[in-house]
């Protein structure tokens, strides 16, 4: 019997549908249902809700470029300041003010070749910055788009996971934004070369995705002035190719995850594919990436409580493995998966 409604996110039912569009935000109810083996009239009522509500937004983003790790020192009283600019950049996927030594850090897509212009043009401009690090992302070990919580066994994330996006086990195994085996193993996902530009029925196509990554292909067809089969065949290509990515956007604590922190890891050169495997294997790992700097792997985690934060970093058997580890708490996100939040 479907649970009686307590509060937004009513119970772990819930909170699996949730996941369940974490894996493909463009899967229809269906075939969440069919997937969980739950009843989709309760699927569709409950996902409906939380679809409505505006807790979960399914929403899509372009590749833009290779992403690079912004971190921000400010003026006092400016850190917000700082974050809400690189949040409003459309290049931005994430943005966080931070306890600790940087006030912020934003990952941002920018192409090679515009780096050197962003670094030492864009980002001195923002407004109360003192100080910036520049961080270019060298392999992605797990965006947002893989990550679900364990709350989904492996045989429903296969049931889930949509034959047009790009599959997550595609790269080269060793050490994106945004896995169904991520969680299992180190697989690490390859940054794309700088794509060539987007036709402009595939621009429609985003725009009206951007808004509500699940429109149907029928309203996409006449946004873009495309037969329906065009547009189903078209957002198929662009989700392979890795070009556009549909994700739910979330905030952790529905999840019942409220405690966020960003680990900066330093690991002995050798030791850094032990370590991304570790952290791969996490359900507390939401976004790992090994960048470039003196800590070569950034996380940005959840947990349900700082007791849990506490154990992950003084206890973890990968900890084994590591030189240092600094801790910064998340204190407010501005944007995620390239979704700006609500304050």
């Amino acid at each position: 019997m479907d649970a009686p409604q307590t509060g937004p996110v009513a119970d772990s039912l819930d909170r699996r549908i949730i996941s369940a569009l974490q894996v493909d935000g463009r899967a229809s109810w269906h075939r969440i249902a069919t997937a969980l083996g739950e009843p989709e009239r309760t699927v569709v009522r409950r996902g409906t809700r939380l679809l409505d509500s505006g807790l979960v937004r399914i929403g899509a983003m372009a590749t833009r470029g290779r992403s690079t790790v912004v971190a921000v020192r400010c003026a006092p009283g400016q850190a917000r300041v700082a974050a809400t600019a690189l949040a409003g950049r459309p290049d931005c996927v994430f943005a966080h003010v931070l306890t600790g030594a940087w006030d912020c850090v934003a990952e941002v897509q920018c192409p090679r070749d515009r780096l050197p212009g962003f670094v030492m043009d864009e980002l001195p401009g923002l407004p109360g910055v003192v100080r910036t690090s520049t961080l270019p992302v060298l392999r992605h070990v797990r965006t947002i788009r893989e990550w679900h919580a364990g709350l989904l066994t492996e045989e429903e994330i296969a049931a889930l996971t949509d034959g047009a996006a790009v599959p997550a086990t595609a790269a080269a195994t060793a050490p994106d934004p945004d896995a169904a085996s991520a969680s299992a193993s180190a697989d690490v996902l390859p940054q794309p070369d700088d794509l060539r530009e987007l036709t402009r029925p595939d621009r429609l196509l985003l725009h009206a995705l951007a808004e509500d990554g699940r429109r149907t292909y029928d309203e996409l067809a006449r946004v873009c002035g495309v037969s329906e089969a065009t547009a189903r065949r078209r957002l198929g290509t662009l989700r392979r190719d890795g070009r556009v990515r549909v994700r739910a956007v979330i905030e952790p604590a529905l999840l019942g995850l409220p405690v966020e922190a960003v680990l900066w890891v330093r690991s002995a050169p050798a030791a850094v594919a032990s370590v991304t495997a570790a952290l791969a294997r996490s359900t507390h790992v939401r976004y790992a990436s090994f960048v470039t700097g003196e800590r070569q792997l950034l996380a940005l985690t959840a947990f349900p409580d700082e007791g849990a934060l506490h154990d992950f970093v003084t206890r973890s058997a990968w900890l084994r493995d590591v030189v240092s580890v600094d801790v910064s708490m998340v204190l407010g996100t501005l944007k995620r998966g390239g979704m700006l939040v609500s304050q």
